[in-house]
This record gives C-alpha cells, sequence and structure tokens, in this order.
C-alpha cells in the first residue's frame, strides 16, 4: 500500500514512517521546514527498506493551494494514496485573555483545517478504490487544556471531524479513526518539556511511565489493516491510562 504522513520527519511522525516502511508500504511525508530532519527520515527508511518509493514532501498544510499542489505531486508520483496519516500539528501557548489573533489562526489553520484539506484532497481516490484508511493523530488537550485554547479546540474538532468522515464514507470502504497521544519520548518533549510536569505524568499515569514514539506507530499501523476495517469512528486514547491533563 502508499502511505502519507504529515510531520514525518521527527518524533512521532517519524515513528510512523518507519514503522509503515518496515511493513512493506510505499511511504510519501511532509515536512514544514526541517530539511536536515526530513532528510534523515529519509535515509533511515531506505536503511530499513531501499526497495520502497519513500518520499519527502515540504508542505505548510494550512494553506488549501499548497495541500492541493503537493497532494497532486504526490499523488502523480506514487499513483494513489490508500493510508492517510494527519500527524502534524503545532501550537502556541497561552491564555485566553492575551492569546494574539495570530496564534489562534496559525494553531487552528494547521492542526485543524490542514487535515481537513487533506482529507478533502485525497478522499474521492479513495473512494474510487472502496477502500481507505484515514488516521488522525489527537492529543489528551481535545478534553480542553489550560493555556491551550486554540490547540485544544483544534484537537476536538479534529476528534468531531474525523466522526464526521466516519459517518460519511464508512460505506465506502473507509475508516477514519482517531489515536490520542498521551506524553511520549521524544525530542521535542525531551527539551521543551520541564521536569516538572515530567514527574507529574510519572505520578499520576496507572502505566508510571512515559509513552514511546513506537507504541503510537504500531497503534496506527494496526488502524491501516484490514483488519482493524470494523473500527470506524472511534478514538483510541494511548495514554498508559492517564486520560485527563488540568
Amino acid at each position: 500500500m502508499n502511505a502519507l504522513v504529515t510531520g514525518g520527519s521527527r518524533g512521532i511522525g517519524r515513528a510512523i514512517v518507519l514503522k509503515l516502511v518496515r511493513e512493506g508500504y510505499n511511504c510519501a511525508f511532509t515536512y514544514s521546514g526541517n530539511q536536515e530532519a526530513a532528510n534523515e527520515t529519509l535515509r533511515l527508511a531506505w536503511k530499513s527498506n531501499s526497495n520502497l518509493q519513500i518520499e519527502a514532501h515540504l508542505m505548510d498544510q494550512g494553506y488549501a493551494e499548497q495541500v492541493e499542489r503537493v497532494s497532486n505531486s504526490i499523488l502523480e508520483s506514487f499513483g494513489n494514496i490508500e493510508v492517510l496519516v494527519n500527524n502534524a500539528a503545532t501550537n502556541c501557548n497561552n491564555v485566553i485573555a492575551f492569546m494574539a489573533d495570530e496564534q489562534w489562526d496559525e494553531v487552528i489553520r494547521t492542526n485543524l483545517s490542514g487535515p481537513f484539506y487533506l482529507i478533502r484532497q485525497f478522499i474521492m481516490h479513495m473512494v474510487g478504490n472502496r477502500f481507505g484508511r484515514i488516521i488522525n493523530i489527537s492529543s489528551l488537550a481535545e478534553d480542553g487544556a489550560s493555556g491551550q485554547a486554540g490547540y485544544a479546540a483544534s484537537k476536538g474538532g479534529l476528534v468531531a471531524l474525523s466522526k464526521t468522515v466516519a459517518r460519511e464514507y464508512g460505506l465506502k470502504g473507509i475508516t477514519c479513526n482517531v489515536i490520542t497521544v498521551g506524553l511520549v519520548e521524544t525530542e521535542l518533549t525531551n527539551s521543551q518539556l520541564s521536569e516538572k510536569l515530567k514527574s507529574v505524568w510519572l505520578e499520576y499515569c496507572p502505566i508510571g511511565r512515559i509513552g514511546e514514539a513506537d507504541e503510537i506507530a504500531d497503534a496506527v499501523h494496526y488502524l491501516t489493516t484490514e483488519k482493524a476495517g470494523f473500527i470506524n469512528g472511534e478514538t483510541i486514547k494511548v495514554t498508559g491510562g492517564l486520560t485527563y491533563v488540568p
């Protein structure tokens, strides 16, 4: 199968790309600007399976015209995309009273409009094939998060969008699900999260540890398979049992 993973150059996105490649999927991924990180993902993917088609595409998914242009290029190169993983996201932390319009707009545009544009771009190709797997990556912030109004709204909206896609296109052989991610160890979390936040997570998470990116990738892969064909419109929490963050 052919897959597209947005935000595939680092962290969870890279883990998803590498998992799909190991499973034999041809894979395109997008990145927003870090060419070095994208090249490293390409290197690792080719090292894992050099016989597959693997491509990196620069794209700001918050703009419909860029999504259309890059998607058309991917379709021309791969011929078809059966799996779409909407992983790319951004965040601008601030309390509501002091959140600038630009901060709100950037987060909503990237985290919610972007996945909508991508789903709209590929859905009719999936309909034509009577098969498609759409997996949207969310966060515990989908239920609300202090200081993250834009991020929380975008992730909550992503859940509603996913359920709508599931209802509209399930009869066409297309499933759309959400994976809600807890605290996962990546380069970004290691560099930006305080030790206090990590210690709070370790104290309250029933599993008693931070997650690994490969665990998210494994869940994504399962949802792409035919065995997961009866899972549709669901929100699957991969959080170690911690389902609420104040």
